[in-house]
């Protein structure tokens, strides 16, 4: 069971004395002859209206909850038109149509509405899931599509969120929620929204309701995370008047997480969990920040992870047995190897930040989306779930964020836990370094001809992406792979001479870096031109982003991961000859911030004789850039892409 199911369950043990009243959608219906106009826009799209109602309904036991969606779009564009050439309806075992109409009005006034014949169902090949969808006719440009449906389905009262702002604009939003006058809702608004209101007049049932007009539409921005920036509204069921109780409360998932994740183990389950131990031949005499590498390291490289459902898949004696886990089975199983090992931990529940940023101050399961684990002895977190990561490098989008912390204690006998909301501290730069050191020499025949050695070491988040893989890439293309990856990204028709791989044993992630060591013949980084010579020194860094903003920048900026670059090159110049432009190398641009350098792009020389040494770092100290600050990460980050261009000049003495 996870979170949210625990959550639902606590719901439906405090409800009680719910009203009735009439469902609202029953009187709901858009106009029999519609009046749509825009005039003189050059949009490829606009929202006239959209409108969503929910309310929340006792039939007999059970609560359930009415949902409509109403909205009215003008399309201006061909790509806006296959875009909403379908309009997809809500569809699965837990919920019911009861209405669904769709028309297209187009220039001419001319109205086709479409009957239950142009409702269409098929599946997705890849994961068999089957959808619905109005299949739309006659739309051209300047046309109108309107459509509204209702669903009823099983209540999401938890933390359900409306969105309502976009990548268009909006002439009219609306958002109403009906409940029973027992049921207290409550409601946060998010990035400049406005905020919710109750309507006082309403006397059957609790109302609250939000409009907004012309609402603009936000253009996506590079590496900007829209879905948590742009505007929407949060909302969840806080209390029940019945019986004065909290519905939601962090406490009482912790408490109910606790018990179901840390309930005692049968005998059988205690001997296979002993079993298990002794297969992965963890000792119990490594220190905690050890045994919960290897636990990590050996569920990832033995378990097999399924993404559906399933009671076998969650029960941890069938875990043990078929080897094959859900999330909730993976975290039972983490759970039990922790607490045999004796190794000290905490659950955490957050967001992934380019979606949703974690919010300390509102609780609602909307922010308990992601699992991991907190080991307060090495202050490190995993992702007990996402086998891509390994310990002590989670997601990185799950971390620079909020969560809640959950700890148990067993008091008097009795299983108690304690919920925390703490900041998720990011992985350091200093951490994930992506170093790379180049010797360049040039043929004393023919100086077009290089040749070059390569040695580059990657740590952190360079490291994941390969060296937690490398033993299940095939040994007769292990080659193949590895040159494709690095030594090609410099010179696709480079001649490798040599490669050394070192530190290839995914054991030895988050230890020790992955290394890797070229020999590399080629003709690409030097051009004869009459009696000089131009050599493409910074075509050996690889190519770099190089980022653009024409217009003035409204989103926040989030990287992933902060990290850190380290390139030297050395390079021996051909006896005789001299370079005319060592300036161009030098290029400096920093953004410092409370006297700590945040942002810093710096490239610099050094000449002893006939050695040109070469040193061009690259360090990003925080994810997260305002707006306001954009313009000087992106001189940073363009520094690197001008390091990239710097041709330089050799020329006889």
């Amino acid at each position: 069971m996870n979170s949210k199911n625990i959550f639902v369950f606590l719901l439906f043990l405090s409800l009680s004395n719910l009203t009735k009243s009439q469902e609202f959608y029953k009187s709901y219906d858009w106009e029999s002859n519609p009046i749509y106009k825009i005039e003189n826009s050059d949009k490829d799209m606009i929202a006239l209206k959209e409108k969503v109602v929910t309310e929340f309904y006792f039939e007999g036991q059970d609560l359930i909850e009415y949902y409509l969606e109403h909205k009215v779009l003008w399309l201006n564009s061909d790509d806006r038109i296959e875009e909403y050439n379908k309009i997809y309806l809500p569809f699965s075992n837990r919920s019911k149509l009861e209405v669904n109409k769709a028309r297209v009005i187009k220039k001419n006034g001319e109205i086709i509405e479409l009957d239950e014949s142009k409702i269409l169902t098929a599946e997705n090949e890849e994961t068999g899931r089957t959808f619905k969808y109005f299949a739309l006719e006659g739309v051209e440009k300047g046309s109108f599509i309107e459509y509204y449906y209702v669903e009823k389905r099983t209540p999401r009262f938890q933390g359900a969120r409306f969105d309502v702002q976009n990548g268009y604009e909006k002439l009219k939003v609306e958002f109403d929620l009906y409940a029973p006058s027992n049921l207290i809702f409550k409601f946060k608004s998010y990035n400049d929204i406005a905020e919710v209101a109750q309507d006082k007049s309403s006397s059957e049932k609790l109302h609250w309701q939000f409009s907004a007009v012309n609402v603009q539409g936000v253009d996506r921005e590079e590496q900007a995370p829209y879905d948590a920036a742009t505007g929407f509204i949060i909302y969840k069921l806080h209390q029940n008047l019945a019986n004065n109780a909290i519905i939601t409360s962090y406490n009482t998932v912790a408490n109910n997480l606790y018990s179901f994740y840390y309930a005692d183990y049968d005998k059988e389950t205690d001997k296979l969990l002993d079993n298990l131990i002794k297969e992965t031949g963890i000792s119990a005499d490594i220190d905690e920040e050890a045994k919960a590498r290897e636990i990590d390291l050996y569920i990832k490289q033995n378990i097999f992870f399924s993404e559906t459902g399933g009671e076998n898949l969650e029960d941890l004696k069938s875990v043990l047995t078929s080897k094959t886990a859900n999330q909730t089975g993976i975290v039972k199983l983490y759970v039990g190897l922790f607490r045999k090992l004796g190794v000290t931990h905490e659950i955490v529940l957050t967001t992934n930040r380019l979606q949703l940023k974690f919010d300390k101050e509102f609780e609602a399961t909307n922010f308990l989306n992601e699992f991991l684990f907190y080991f307060p002895a090495s202050k490190k977190y995993l992702a007990p779930s996402k086998f891509g990561t390994r310990f002590g490098f989670p997601p990185p989008i799950y971390t620079d964020n909020y969560g809640l912390f959950i700890t148990g204690y067993n008091i008097d006998g009795k299983r108690k836990a304690f919920a925390e909301i703490k900041y998720i501290e990011p992985i350091e730069a200093k951490y994930s370094t992506d170093e790379m050191y180049i010797d360049v020499r040039f043929d004393k025949e023919d100086f077009t001809k290089t040749n070059i050695k390569l040695d580059r070491k990657m740590n952190g988040y360079y490291a994941m992406a390969i060296q937690p893989f490398m033993n299940l890439i095939p040994a007769d293309r292990k080659n193949e792979i590895i040159d494709d990856g690095f030594a090609k990204s410099i010179d696709k028709n480079g001649e490798i001479q040599s490669r050394e791989i070192i530190n290839e044993d995914p054991n030895l992630f988050g230890l020790k870096p992955f290394e890797l060591k070229f020999e590399i013949n080629s003709e690409y980084f030097v051009e004869k031109a009459g009696n000089k010579y131009l050599f493409k020194i910074g075509d050996l860094i690889g190519p770099q982003m190089e980022m653009y903003q024409e217009k003035k920048r409204v989103l926040p900026l989030e990287a992933e991961f902060n990290r850190s670059y380290y390139r030297t090159i050395k390079v021996s110049i051909p006896e005789g000859y001299r370079i005319s432009n060592l300036e161009d190398i030098v290029i400096k641009n920093m953004y410092a911030k409370d006297g700590k350098d945040i942002f810093v792009f710096d490239s610099y020389y050094k000449l002893d004789g006939n050695i040109l040494t070469v040193t061009a770092d690259e360090h990003y100290r925080e994810n997260i850039v305002a707006p306001e600050d954009y313009e000087e990460y992106r001189k940073v980050i363009n520094s690197a892409a001008d390091f990239n261009k710097v041709t330089l000049v050799f020329e006889k003495k």
